[in-house]
């Protein structure tokens, strides 16, 4: 099977400078690593118990931070000068309102998000593709409540690390 979507990106473009998006987006999203979770899974005695737990690890906006792929100092290391972070992150409370109508929702959360210094104009950016227009080939008016809701989180997220809309 295959078929075709249409995806929206968003960039907020900042005034900002690199290294003050990164610091705003870390400080708003907490931190988790996937071994944490693990033991989350397995400690946990109950859904309340789990959503205690996992409630310690989100950061201000209610997002966690599960891996962080820093592009500029690989590519440092091949002769190219670059300032680029990919993050990837989430919250389990926030997938399983979507995960529990459509398990093909998985493909697409934990969301990535990547903030990167334009080379041509020196701004930062925050980039990422709205959840909602990941979510809407499965043609699921539960799914695409909640990722409209993501979206709004997200988006939200972004304007506090880069101080403008998208």
């Amino acid at each position: 099977m295959r078929d075709e979507s249409t995806l929206i990106h968003c960039e907020h473009v900042s005034e900002r400078t690199f290294e003050e998006v990164v610091t705003a987006f870390e400080m708003a999203v907490g931190q988790i690593t996937s071994a944490v979770l693990q033991q989350i899974v397995t400690a946990s005695t109950d859904e309340r118990d789990f959503e205690t737990r996992i409630r310690a690890f989100e950061g201000p906006s209610g997002f966690m931070r599960f891996l962080d792929i820093d592009h500029g100092a690989w590519l440092a290391r091949i002769g190219r000068t670059a300032r680029c972070k990919l993050y990837i992150l989430g919250n389990p409370l926030i997938a399983r309102t979507m995960l529990e109508h459509d398990l093909a929702v998985g493909l697409h959360v934990p969301l990535r998000a990547m903030i990167f210094e334009d080379p041509q104009t020196g701004k930062a950016r925050l980039a990422y593709d709205l959840p909602s227009s990941l979510m809407a080939r499965l043609r699921n008016q539960k799914v695409s409540a909640a990722a409209k809701q993501l979206d709004a989180k997200l988006a939200a997220l972004a304007k506090e690390a880069t101080g403008v809309d998208a």
